[in-house]
């Protein structure tokens, strides 16, 4: 059984054929799903879709392009929301200087509600990261030193030294599919590297359609894609890649379970 553990199915790209995106995700062996909030504005309607589907969970949290709109005092909103059974990750969060469509500051101090939420909850921090290599990594270290917390950085585009940061620290890498762009030979390089039993496989569909389905929208049965390219990089059965990144999914996201029948 693969898991698509970033995808965005309450976006309006999936409006209208939902259970048909997951009947074809099933048959491309995907069992399992995350589907992560990006707005606290929309959390309702990403939990009804986590409530709706039984091999579905989401998370709580407010991206950082979203960081202006939907300023945190604190993270009393987030840990309330976390409460819930079927939420399982708090994110997706983080720092974004590419598109820098919210200023940085607030971003920064969104991010450490998460954290924070993170901490007292104990459920994983999902992080977006992008052009933010050094700030990310001061943040996220001088947040472990106030206590640890759990965590993963999504959609990995990174450089070596901030993957050598989190690894540090306990996080998880998950990779997209990114990795089966032509011009993505600095992230096939640094891919090897990584320890097997910290990696993760991710859609965040409806955006990064794989090979051969580049510029579609993407969905999560084809985190397939993905998956049978770091079984390429690492020499291993795309089967074996299933088993270990889902293992490695249930061991970072304690609170969801395997679905009934799963090997996972």
């Amino acid at each position: 059984m693969l898991i698509d553990s970033h995808c965005h199915l309450d976006f309006p790209d999936f409006a209208g054929e939902l259970d048909a995106v997951l009947a074809r995700a099933a048959d491309a062996g995907v069992g399992a799903m995350l589907t992560i909030s990006t707005k606290l504005e929309r959390f309702e309607r990403v939990l009804a879709l986590a409530e709706r589907y039984p091999n579905v969970w989401c998370s709580v949290g407010i991206h950082p392009h979203e960081a202006a709109a939907e300023p945190l005092k604190d993270a009393a909103r987030l840990i309330a929301a976390a409460a819930h059974p079927k939420v399982v990750g708090i994110g997706e969060t983080g720092l974004d200087y590419f598109y820098e469509q919210a200023p940085r500051d607030e971003q920064q101090r969104n991010f450490l509600a998460h954290i924070a939420a993170a901490r007292e909850t104990g459920l994983p921090l999902i992080v977006h990261t992008r052009d933010a290599d050094d700030d990310m990594a001061a943040m996220l270290q001088a947040e472990q030193a106030r206590g640890a917390f759990p965590g993963l950085i999504h959609c990995f585009s990174a450089g070596a030294g901030l993957a050598r940061a989190v690894l540090d620290m306990g996080f998880f890498v998950s990779l997209s599919g990114i990795l089966t762009f032509r011009s993505a030979g600095a992230l096939r390089e640094i891919a090897r590297t990584l320890p097997p039993d910290r990696l993760l496989v991710e859609t965040d569909s409806p955006y990064l359609a794989p090979i051969p389905h580049r510029g579609k929208r993407n969905e999560p049965a084809f985190v397939a894609h993905t998956a049978a390219a770091l079984g390429v990089l690492l020499e291993r059965p795309v089967d074996e890649i299933a088993r270990l990144t889902s293992a490695n999914f249930f061991r970072l996201f304690t609170k969801a379970s395997p679905p009934a029948g799963s090997e996972a």
